[in-house]
């Protein structure tokens, strides 16, 4: 299964910052990565809570995997189905830079506004960075889907500042972009697919809901952007992955957790 976009597609991304994919996942597979994740050890363990609301109590879930591994998320991550769409946008392979799994529990959550640029302009010398969110389960606004300000991505980077465990845009500049332009609930059906630029301004609510809402949240850039810090890179060229191979690195996981 192979889903290009269309040219129309890409032009819409470039103007408006981000472009929703639906059923870019079957049900079953995405049925199968979310029983993976609930039973996968890792994630117990490695889950930590970062507080990105003031004062409220409420934190936000994840796991942070700064590379590639033998795992589904990875294979999702690599998969050709998903790269291709970035392949398109960008003219160019791409570099996996990291896959967060995030545990959107009910009484968790979110995310004030910011752009994920403005965490990572220290690392790339051109703003070209794009995130994918890969919803394993439906994302609505009573479960704090993500929110986007649509054609915020044409502002560039915004000044930014920490707040808790997170960075928020400035919020004047924020304030200004909503009253110019439109704010955007990204509801999405598990398996659908948001890609986002790295300029797009976006937001999510905590989970008031009794529904969870568990995703992946994967980083790229184009091999053709720059890495510009000291440090070593932790960047990995994707090889995509064709479905069987997607099926039976699925196949892997499942067995290995007791699946």
């Amino acid at each position: 299964m192979t889903t290009p976009i269309t040219a129309d597609q890409v032009e819409q991304f470039h103007q408006d910052g981000f472009l929703v994919v639906d059923s870019l996942f079957s049900p079953e597979e995405t049925r199968r990565i979310l029983e993976v994740a609930h039973t996968d050890p890792e994630i117990a363990a490695e889950a930590k809570e970062n507080e990105n609301f003031e004062g409220d109590g409420v934190t936000t879930r994840l796991v942070y995997r700064p590379t590639l591994g033998d795992n589904a998320y990875s294979a999702v991550a690599s998969s050709r189905r998903l790269v291709g769409p970035m392949e398109q946008i960008y003219s160019s392979p791409m570099n996996h830079y990291y896959t967060l799994n995030m545990l959107k529990d009910p009484g968790t959550g979110g995310w004030e506004w910011h752009q994920d640029y403005g965490y990572h302009y220290k690392e790339f010398f051109y703003p070209h960075f794009i995130t994918v969110m890969v919803a394993l389960e439906p994302a609505t606004k009573e479960n704090g889907c993500l929110r986007v300000v649509k054609g915020s991505n044409q502002l560039g980077r915004l000044e930014h500042s920490s707040l808790g465990s997170q960075l928020i845009a400035n919020r004047s500049r924020v304030d200004l972009a909503l009253e110019q332009m439109e704010e955007v609930h990204c509801e999405l059906s598990a398996g659908s697919v948001l890609y986002f630029d790295g300029n797009v301004l976006h937001a999510s609510h905590p989970n008031h809901s009794q529904i969870s809402r568990w995703s992946l949240v994967i980083a790229y850039a184009p091999t053709s952007n720059i890495w510009v810090r000291e440090e070593e890179s932790t960047l990995t060229k994707v090889t995509p992955l064709d479905d069987e191979q997607l099926e039976e690195a699925i196949r892997r996981h499942e067995a290995a957790v007791g699946g």
